[in-house]
């Protein structure tokens, strides 16, 4: 019997063999199978447009950031290229997200209404844990149970538009192999209304987020970096605080209790805290916070956006190279400003 391969001696295997083929052949390569990718994704989506039953569009259970620089913007764009109509889309996603679908699909479901927050996170992370990343690039378990939710509330069949064809269309991009231009041309990234809120907002005001993720560690020089960011902020002017208690995710939140800061905590349930914090950020003067999704939704709802990391090794230069490469195009590349924290003075 031949002894096992383990992980680590096929990747050293895979790394040797790369090795050996020219770079000219391995990009020419990667152009094959990008577009051998992008013409059987094509094919998939006409036969969806095509099928006409409604499409369940989802669902999403990953991160922020994600959903809005290539999930929302590759479901406009398929919606306004294969000519769908917004009566045929049900978005499904999760934590109050709805109304980032509301322009082209007619109406959604949230998944902390059909499960609570703490069942949420647990079989999240277990679909996380069998797939071997958070990415979904695969239907799960929970996946096929929420679409069957929505199929027994619409009472009819519907068809699936998930999103591991995107992931798949778009990992090209991802591995270093296309450029921006690749997802720009299945992406269309309209700016972002935000919602109505019934809450009374000061007519000018910052609103923040900060929280811990894998470019801003928690560290005592990291909590006391957002402690004094926060009262320079509110020694200038209003402050509302996107902390929300509610946690779907890994990011756990760091801000101070400051006196000026006004919090919203009041406002949220698990299924409404990212409608009632895109209501907030989208009437904001400008955002400051963590580097990370709500970094994005800022610039996207034409607020100005300066968003701080620590380990620049901590986040894939290639998502911030596509957000600034949308916005310079759309002609507000001061929108996001990305600083390291400790190059900031105290």
């Amino acid at each position: 019997m031949l002894p096992a391969v383990t992980h680590h001696q096929s990747d050293s295997l895979g790394v040797r063999l790369r090795h050996l083929v020219p770079a000219s052949v391995r990009k020419v390569g990667a152009r094959v199978v990008a577009a051998r990718r992008a013409s059987d994704v094509e094919q998939q989506l006409a036969a969806l447009a095509r099928d006409g039953r409604p499409i369940v569009l989802g669902p999403w259970l990953g991160e922020v950031g994600f959903e809005l620089l290539y999930w929302i913007p590759f479901l406009r764009w398929f919606a306004g290229r294969f000519e769908v109509p917004a009566d045929r889309l049900i978005a499904v996603t999760r934590g109050g997200a709805a109304a980032w679908y509301a322009p082209f699909a007619s109406r959604s479901y949230d998944a902390l209404a059909f499960m609570s927050q703490d069942e949420f996170r647990h079989r999240n992370a277990d679909r996380a844990g069998r797939l071997g990343e958070q990415k979904q690039i695969a239907p799960t378990a929970i996946d096929a149970d929420l679409i069957a939710q929505v199929r027994a509330r619409e009472a009819a069949d519907v068809v699936t538009l998930h999103p591991a064809l995107m992931y798949r269309l778009f990992a090209p991009f991802w591995w270093g192999h296309k450029t921006t231009a690749w997802v720009r041309q299945y992406a269309e990234y309209p700016r972002i209304e935000p919602p109505p809120i019934a809450a009374s907002l000061p007519a000018r005001y910052t609103a923040v987020k900060f929280y811990f993720n894998d470019c801003f560690l928690d560290t005592p020089a990291n909590r006391a970096f957002v402690q004094r960011t926060i009262a320079a902020l509110a020694d200038r002017g209003p402050v509302i605080s996107l902390s929300t208690g509610v946690h779907v995710d890994e990011h756990d939140p760091c801000e101070p209790d400051v006196a000026a800061m006004q919090d919203i905590r009041h406002l949220l349930t698990p299924d409404t805290n990212l409608l009632v914090q895109s209501a907030i950020v989208g009437r904001a003067e400008r955002f400051v916070g963590t580097y990370g999704g709500f970094a994005y939704l800022a610039p996207l709802c034409g607020v100005p956006s300066l968003a701080y990391y620590t380990d620049p090794n901590g986040f894939s230069t290639r998502h911030l190279d596509l957000m600034r490469d949308v916005l310079r195009t759309e002609g507000h590349p001061e929108r996001l400003e990305v600083t390291e924290a400790r190059m900031v003075a105290a």
